[in-house]
C-alpha cells in the first residue's frame, strides 16, 4: 500500500503494510482448560482370600453396655471384703460358696446356672475354682443374666438345647422366691420359669441357693406377688378368669415398666401372670394347686417347683450373720 505525503512542491510516495493488532478477548470469552483424558487403569483381579475370605476365630466376647460386667472379687475372700458387703449379701455368699464346695465335681460335663441375685455369688465361686475342674465343662444358663456372667467369668455356655439327651446335667445352682419346709419352691421372679425348670428336670441335683428370709413354713407366706405364670398372650383373658375360680385374689398381668412400656415379655414371647392365692398351708394343697394350674388351656408352665415335676434335693440359706446353713428335708 502505497501512502503520498506532499512536502512543500515535492511528493514523497511511501510503503506501507498495515498490521493488525490482536485484541484480547473479554475473560468470560476465554473457554476454560479441560482436564486431561482418564488413563486407563490396569485391569486388578480379586484374590482367592479377598472372595472367599479365610475362617476366623470368634471375637472375643465383649460385655453388653447394657448390662454392666459384675463386680470382681478376690480368690479369697478375707475378712476385711465380707465386711464391706451388707450381713444379707454375705449370707448369699457364704451359702452360694458352701453349695459350690459340696456339689461341683471334680469335672462335670454340664453344670446348670439360673438366675437371681444368690447366682452371681455361684459363678463368682466357680470362676475361683483351678482351670482343670472347669476347663471342659458346659454351663447351661436359664437366662439372659445368668448367661452374661457366665461369659463375664470366662466360662463355656451351652444352650440348652445343644445338651444331648443322652447327657445329664451334673448338677444345677439356682436361687428361689420362696421355700417352705418341704423344699417345695416358688420361682420365676425374673420371669424366667420356663428355662429353669426345663434345666432342672435334666439335672441329677437341684441345689437351692437363698437368702434366710426366703425360707417359710408354707408357700406363700412372704411371696406377696403370688405365684408367676407363663400364659400364651392371645389366652390371658381366659387363664385369668380361670385363676379367680381356683381362689386367686387379683392375678394380674405382670407389667415390664420401667424398662418397657405394656406388659413383660419372656424370652419365648409370652406374657407373665402373678397370681395370688392364700398360703398353702400343707404340701397336699401344694400339689393340687400346681397340678390345677398346669391343666389350665393357655397356660405353659407356673412357677411351683414341686415334686410333680422338680423340687431341690438341698437347699443352702445364708444367716443374718454370714454364716451359711444347709437344710435338707426328707422326701414324701
Amino acid at each position: 500500500m502505497r501512502l503520498p505525503i506532499n512536502i512543500g512542491r515535492n511528493t514523497l510516495s511511501l510503503n506501507f503494510t498495515p498490521r493488525r493488532i490482536p485484541v484480547s478477548p473479554p475473560p468470560s470469552a476465554i473457554p476454560s482448560p479441560q482436564p486431561p483424558p482418564p488413563q486407563p487403569q490396569p485391569r486388578q483381579f480379586r484374590s482367592f482370600h479377598t472372595i472367599n475370605p479365610p475362617l476366623r476365630s470368634p471375637p472375643e466376647h465383649r460385655p453388653n453396655p447394657l448390662y454392666p460386667s459384675p463386680r470382681r472379687t478376690h480368690p479369697i475372700p478375707g475378712v476385711r471384703e465380707l465386711s464391706s458387703l451388707s450381713s444379707g449379701e454375705a449370707g448369699k455368699r457364704a451359702a452360694a460358696y458352701a453349695a459350690v464346695d459340696a456339689h461341683f465335681s471334680d469335672a462335670p460335663g454340664y453344670v446348670g446356672i439360673g438366675s437371681g441375685s444368690t447366682v452371681f455369688h455361684v459363678v463368682d465361686r466357680i470362676r475361683q475354682l483351678p482351670a482343670g475342674r472347669v476347663r471342659d465343662t458346659g454351663f447351661v444358663p436359664t437366662g439372659h443374666q445368668s448367661r452374661e456372667l457366665l461369659l463375664n467369668a470366662g466360662l463355656r455356655v451351652v444352650r440348652l438345647e445343644d445338651v444331648p439327651m443322652s447327657a445329664r446335667i451334673s448338677v444345677c445352682f439356682d436361687g428361689a422366691d420362696e421355700v417352705d419346709g418341704w423344699l417345695n419352691c416358688i420361682k420365676g421372679g425374673g420371669g424366667c420359669l420356663l428355662l429353669e425348670k426345663l434345666v432342672a428336670i435334666r439335672s441329677e441335683v437341684f441345689v437351692v441357693v437363698a437368702d434366710q428370709a426366703k425360707l417359710t413354713r408354707v408357700l406363700l407366706t412372704t411371696c406377696r406377688r403370688g405365684i408367676p405364670i407363663e400364659v400364651i398372650p392371645s389366652a390371658t383373658p381366659y387363664v385369668l378368669s380361670e385363676l379367680r375360680s381356683l381362689g386367686s385374689t387379683n392375678p394380674l398381668v405382670r407389667d415390664g415398666a420401667p424398662a418397657k412400656l405394656g406388659p413383660c415379655i419372656t424370652d419365648n414371647g409370652n406374657f407373665i401372670v402373678d397370681a395370688p392365692f392364700p398360703p398353702l398351708a400343707s404340701s397336699t394343697a401344694v400339689v393340687e394347686l400346681a397340678e390345677s394350674l398346669k391343666g389350665i388351656v393357655g397356660v405353659v408352665e407356673h412357677g411351683i417347683f414341686w415334686r410333680g415335676d422338680r423340687r431341690p434335693e438341698k437347699a443352702f440359706f445364708g444367716g443374718a450373720g454370714g454364716g451359711a446353713g444347709v437344710e435338707v428335708r426328707p422326701t414324701e
